[in-house]
């Protein structure tokens, strides 16, 4: 009877990580409305958040907020960078962002570092928001979330995994 409970544990664990988990982080620099670039190479030695958003996406709204306290919750210990794309444009993102006081850069994508990301393909081509990754201090992704675990995108579901990233 105990065996049983053991696989089933076992399996659960498994499917823990997101579907695009345990893989090397896609490594990139993007310019954000500023003309400024962000790399992930900058993040080395931290933990950090890469959040693929729309502006006009209510979750990702709703995102952003959660995502502004659990920067102040721990700081410079992580890193978070939202990725947008079309159709945002250096002036919906810099609305969002002032009106929301982003502090973490918000840059630009023409699709090429989202389809890395996402593993899209034309066999594939499904692209939702927002989708999160948490990516450890050596680049390597170790969980995501679409918008279909929306529950876990809080601050103490956030909150539990980057304290397992950063032990």
């Amino acid at each position: 009877m105990k065996l049983p409970a053991i696989f089933l544990i076992a399996a659960f664990s498994l499917f823990a990580a997101g579907e695009y988990s345990n893989r090397r982080a896609p490594g990139f620099s993007l310019s954000d409305s500023h003309f400024q670039q962000h790399d992930t190479q900058d993040y080395r030695g931290k933990v950090l958040i890469i959040e693929f958003m729309q502006t006009t996406c209510p979750v990702c709204q709703r995102l952003a907020d959660t995502l502004l306290q659990v920067k102040a919750k721990y700081g410079d210990r992580i890193g978070v960078m939202s990725i947008l794309t079309l159709p945002d444009n250096f002036q919906t993102v810099e609305k969002f962002a002032t009106d929301r006081k982003i502090p973490w850069p918000m840059v630009f994508d023409s699709g090429q570092v989202m389809i890395s990301y996402l593993k899209v393909t034309p066999v594939n081509p499904k692209v939702e928001f927002p989708h999160v990754f948490l990516i450890d201090g050596k680049g390597t992704i170790r969980n995501d979330f679409g918008p279909a675990e929306e529950a876990a995108l809080n601050v103490a579901g956030l909150s539990a995994e980057i304290d397992k990233l950063l032990k």
